[in-house]
């Protein structure tokens, strides 16, 4: 069975299993917090204040943390009761097997993506903001932010494939994701950690902003690119030549 059928059978199997667990519910969870934290600040009457004040916990905290939940999920039912050997013993390659199920995390989180676009507005619009709403600078913040889980997501996948507990990824994943606080600060590590990245490219603060936030969008997307490259081809190596 080649790439695209496999690739299109495991989609189709993660979208009935997604369907008969509440895991998706999570995509809820961090725009509503935004949404909370929109509503409760002090109107400033500029969309890019708003959306400044209400990606900042997300992108530094929640979206990391996140991401780390969907990749333990999407292995959880392999993981559990030999599912790896029921699922490999058929003609499936396992190239596709790995990038249906790195897809479905990067939908999960597109899913949380649109939905804090959605928060953001309904928080503009209580605010009473006037001035014209910039979807170029908030569509094109959040699509970045999205961008900047690839590399993240991907590692986060090799270390579930890795690992079959599904509380040790996430344990690994928010000892990684706590630091941000700290390494955002930094113009020199922030930038090449991968838990930094999505709120170094989302948050819309260029020229006025500090440590990681000053980096060149250029640099920027070199260094996620190549990241999100790097981990995806480790990930497949080890899942290829991984013993089931």
């Amino acid at each position: 069975m080649g790439f695209a059928t496999t690739y299109f059978r495991i989609l189709s199997s993660e979208r009935l299993k997604m369907g008969k667990s509440p895991i998706w519910l999570l995509i809820l969870l961090s725009p509503l917090i935004a949404l909370l934290i929109g509503l409760l600040a002090t109107p400033s009457g500029q969309w890019k204040v708003l959306m400044n004040t209400m990606v900042l916990l997300h992108g530094l905290l929640l979206l990391p943390i996140l991401t780390g939940v969907f990749t333990s999920f999407v292995c959880r039912f392999e993981h559990a009761g030999g599912g790896w050997k029921q699922m490999l013993v058929l003609p499936l390659t396992r190239t596709g097997v790995y990038a249906a199920k790195l897809t479905i995390v990067l939908l999960l989180l597109a899913g949380t993506q649109v939905l804090l676009f959605a928060a953001i507005m309904l928080a503009g619009m209580v605010h009473g903001i006037t001035e014209p709403i910039p979807w170029g600078l908030i569509g094109g913040k959040l699509s970045l932010g999205l961008f900047a889980c690839i590399p993240l997501a991907a590692l986060q996948l090799l270390v579930s494939l890795i690992w079959s507990s599904f509380a040790a990824p996430l344990a690994l994943n928010f000892a990684l994701t706590v630091p941000n606080i700290l390494i955002v600060n930094s113009v020199t590590f922030g930038p090449y950690y991968p838990w930094a990245q999505p709120v170094i490219l989302m948050a819309p603060m260029e020229g006025g902003g500090f440590g990681a936030y000053n980096v060149p969008l250029a640099t920027m997307l070199t260094v996620v690119g190549g990241s999100a490259v790097l981990f995806i081809l480790a990930g497949i190596l080890y899942f290829k030549k991984k013993e089931i």
